[in-house]
């Protein structure tokens, strides 16, 4: 794996080492600007790649190119995980959301200078002067930022996609419904580049966009028909309605909704169709009752 890389005039990428889900091994950590530059994603906890993160970031002032903060796009450990190292070496304040800065240890909240909120334009002067504007895009996290920078047509998309994988949506930190609409946001913008925290960069990310959601929609589609199957009365003939029985639980759901899933993958398709049915839940077309799940609202 060649770093760093030179993507444009304007942009940098350095893909480092951390414990990210696999497939994916780095993280990458971009350098946005072409004088004054903002560092995006402190991921790495290990120190021999906060090391070359370091190099690579001092040597930034060889090509007139001074880092003025660094931007983390969410929580998640393998964005954060160089968090306090980084900026405390290169003496650089950390830019946040608002949401993200609750969810990092105390320790690691004094190096936030700026909680970030949608709208927001970080303005990074240079020979090619950029503003890039911040969305806050919750669904995969609930502090989760994207960066656009409009001019150029580039779009920062932390952990909403991924060229390498898949993204987790799960319960707690996500939301799949908030996810969905958050991705139909960014498929408007018709960005010309997508800028990933796993894998390589994306062209035309609107039709990886529109990807994820159709996915989304047919995994949305299976999880419903499993639970109706697993709800339903057995001779009630077409067309008739479904009686509920004593539901089902999402081990028993999670073989039928994801049986084109590896086994072993089953623990992290869990945690996606319990998001799956929370959502569902929030649509009144699925119920939780303890542990067992039924298709439809509850009977009164």
């Amino acid at each position: 794996m060649s770093r760093p890389r030179e993507l444009s005039a304007t942009v940098d990428l350095f893909p480092a080492r951390t414990p990210t889900l696999p497939p994916a091994t780095h993280t990458n950590s971009y350098a946005l600007g072409s004088r004054d530059v903002l560092l995006v994603e402190p991921a790495t906890p290990y120190e021999d790649e906060q090391r070359a993160f370091l190099e690579w970031a001092r040597s930034l002032s060889s090509a007139g190119r001074r880092p003025i903060a660094i931007c983390a796009t969410h929580h998640h450990p393998d964005h954060i995980g160089g968090l306090e190292v980084l900026a405390r070496e290169l003496e650089l304040p950390v830019w946040v959301h608002t949401e993200t800065k609750k969810r990092l240890a105390p320790s690691l909240q004094r190096y936030v200078a700026r909680e970030l909120e949608d709208g927001d334009a970080l303005v990074l002067d240079g020979p090619i002067a950029q503003s890039w504007r911040v969305l806050h895009t919750p669904g995969h996290d609930w502090g989760h930022v994207c960066l656009h920078e409009e001019a150029s047509g580039t779009l920062v998309v932390g952990d909403m996609v991924a060229s390498v994988g898949t993204i987790l949506i799960a319960p707690g930190d996500g939301d799949m419904r908030i996810y969905l609409e958050q991705l139909a946001r960014l498929e408007a913008l018709s960005a010309r580049l997508a800028l990933p925290a796993h894998g390589d960069p994306i062209d035309e990310p609107s039709l990886l966009f529109r990807k994820y959601i159709v996915h989304r929609q047919m995994r949305e589609a299976k999880v419903r028909l499993a639970l109706e199957r697993a709800t339903a009365a057995p001779g009630g003939g077409a067309g008739a309605r479904a009686v509920k029985t004593g539901g089902v639980t999402l081990d028993e759901l999670v073989s039928e909704a994801y049986a084109d899933t590896p086994v072993h993958l089953w623990p992290l398709a869990l945690l996606s169709l319990r998001s799956h049915l929370d959502k569902l839940a929030y649509e009144g077309l699925a119920t939780q009752n303890a542990d067992l799940w039924h298709a439809g609202r509850a009977q009164s």
